[in-house]
C-alpha cells in the first residue's frame, strides 16, 4: 500500500458497502437536506467520482441504506413470522420482542427519524420507507391477526387497524428515544415498552376462545 493511496484502491469489492455505511452515518448526523456527497465520499475514503459509479443521487443512495442497513432485519422478523406455528397469544408476544430488539439494536430509529422530518420535501423518502419498512412490518402484523382471527383467536375487526393499534407505541418509544431524550427526557426501554403493550393489547384483542 502506498502512502497516500485511496482506500477504496485497496477494497474495490468493498466500496458500495463503505459507501452506504457511510451515508448512513452522514444522514444520521445532518438529515438528508444538509448530507453532501462530498461528505459521504470522504466518510467512506473514496473519491466523488468513485461514488457516483455506484450512485447517482443522494436518493438512490438513501434507498440502499435502507435496503443494506435496515431491510434485513425486516426481513429477519418476517422469517421469524413465518416459521412460527403457537397461539397468537404467544406468537405476538414474541414477534414484538423481535421488533422491539431490532429497533433498540439496529440504525432503524435515526432513519425513521429523518424520514419524518424531511419527507414532506423529498416525497421518494417516504415511498422508500413506506415499502421497505412500515408496509411490511404491518403487513406481517395483519397476516397474523387475519390467520389468528379465521381460527376464532382474535376479535373481528380491520386486520390493518389492528396492526397499527399495535405497532403503534414502538413507533412512539423509537421517536422519543430519538427526538426527545436528547433533550433531557427519561429513557423508554422498548423491549419494556413491546412487553407490556402486548399485555394490554391482548386483553383488547382475544376472543374468548383465545384468551
Amino acid at each position: 500500500m502506498l502512502p497516500g493511496q485511496p482506500k477504496w484502491r485497496r477494497r474495490k469489492d468493498a466500496r458500495p458497502a463503505e459507501i452506504v455505511a457511510a451515508a448512513l452515518e452522514v444522514f444520521s448526523e445532518k438529515g438528508f437536506a444538509a448530507a453532501r456527497l462530498d461528505d459521504i465520499a470522504t466518510r467512506a475514503g473514496v473519491s466523488k467520482g468513485a461514488l457516483y459509479l455506484y450512485f447517482e443521487t443522494k436518493q438512490d443512495l438513501f434507498a440502499a441504506v435502507v435496503r443494506d442497513a435496515v431491510s434485513p432485519n425486516i426481513a429477519a422478523v418476517e422469517a421469524a413470522a413465518r416459521a412460527m406455528d403457537l397461539p397468537f397469544a404467544q406468537m405476538l408476544g414474541l414477534l414484538m420482542g423481535r421488533a422491539a430488539a431490532m429497533l433498540s439494536d439496529s440504525p432503524v430509529g435515526p432513519v425513521a427519524k429523518m424520514v419524518i422530518a424531511e419527507s414532506r420535501n423529498f416525497p421518494e423518502l417516504a415511498r422508500v420507507w413506506h415499502e421497505e419498512v412500515v408496509g411490511r412490518m404491518l403487513g406481517v402484523i395483519g397476516g397474523l391477526i387475519e390467520k389468528a382471527q379465521a381460527r376464532g383467536e382474535v376479535r373481528p375487526g380491520d386486520p390493518r387497524y389492528h396492526a397499527f393499534a399495535i405497532a403503534g407505541p414502538l413507533m412512539m418509544g423509537v421517536l422519543w428515544r430519538e427526538v426527545l431524550m436528547p433533550v433531557g427526557a427519561p429513557p423508554v426501554d422498548l423491549r419494556a415498552l413491546a412487553a407490556q403493550h402486548v399485555e394490554t393489547a391482548l386483553h383488547g384483542l382475544l376472543a374468548e376462545g383465545g384468551r
